[in-house]
């Protein structure tokens, strides 16, 4: 549980990391490649006196993970050029007076597919969804059901290897936040719990692979993914998003 203050805190992370986000999605464009978007948060987060939560945990060498395509989650920035036609999920934490803002979202580069387009809206509708479900006396199998329900009932699938987590002064507390689940069960949602809710969902299955890179998550049938996150506070007066990113506004 966090503190009103605590919680005043994590939202100057949450918008730091949703102000670099917006700069960076509207990079993405073909051309460009992976790397130089890494090194345009970097230049950000200089600018705002904030440190990268991703650069460095676990061995990650990045800043931005960059997933293209089939990649879900992970993908590490360099060399590759983006192409008119690609899904690009951009996944971003900074670390700002010692707490943690974690926020991620797809865009489109240059003109997509109607599929693309589709699972991009799916994907940011279901965030939204598990968003509204996100309340004081409800379960964490409600937040769960809420967003896999939404995504399957429109015919795509959610990544079930991977899940949301608790957020605050660490990237990654309790309790983990799966996109799966059974209402009515898990944890009791109270006020003062900060949660990063990140539905994953892909156009096929939902099973992945890891690259070689020993990173980047891959859809194991290849088909196209997007993702889509957001932290956000319990609050007795509802959900509170505490960051703000492009096409999602708070509920």
């Amino acid at each position: 549980m966090k503190s009103p203050e605590e919680i005043a805190i994590m939202k100057e992370a949450g918008l730091i990391v949703a102000s670099t986000l917006a700069v960076i999605a509207e990079k993405v464009k073909p051309g460009v490649t992976t790397g130089e978007l890494d090194r345009g948060v970097n230049k950000e987060f200089r600018e705002k006196g904030a440190t990268p939560s991703f650069k460095g945990y676990r061995g990650y060498p990045a800043s931005l993970c960059v997933s293209v395509n089939d990649q879900v989650v992970h993908g590490i920035p360099g060399k590759r050029v983006l192409q008119e036609g690609d899904v690009v999920s951009l996944d971003l934490g900074a670390i700002y007076r010692g707490y943690q803002g974690d926020a991620a979202l797809t865009v489109g580069v240059g003109k997509i597919t109607r599929q693309a387009q589709e699972l991009i809206d799916v994907t940011r509708e279901a965030l939204t969804v598990g968003i509204r479900t996100a309340q004081v006396g409800a379960r964490l199998g409600d937040v769960s059901w809420a967003i896999q329900s939404f995504v399957e009932s429109h015919g795509y699938s959610v990544v079930r290897e991977y899940a949301g987590h608790g957020i605050g002064r660490e990237m990654h507390e309790e309790p983990q936040v799966p996109n799966f689940g059974t209402p009515g069960r898990g944890m009791l949602l109270q006020d003062g719990m900060v949660l990063a809710l990140e539905p994953m969902v892909n156009v096929g299955g939902w099973r992945t692979r890891t690259l070689d890179d020993g990173w980047t998550v891959c859809t194991l049938d290849g088909s196209l993914s997007a993702h889509f996150e957001h932290t956000v506070a319990i609050r007795a007066s509802g959900p509170e998003v505490l960051t703000s990113l492009i096409g999602i506004s708070n509920v």
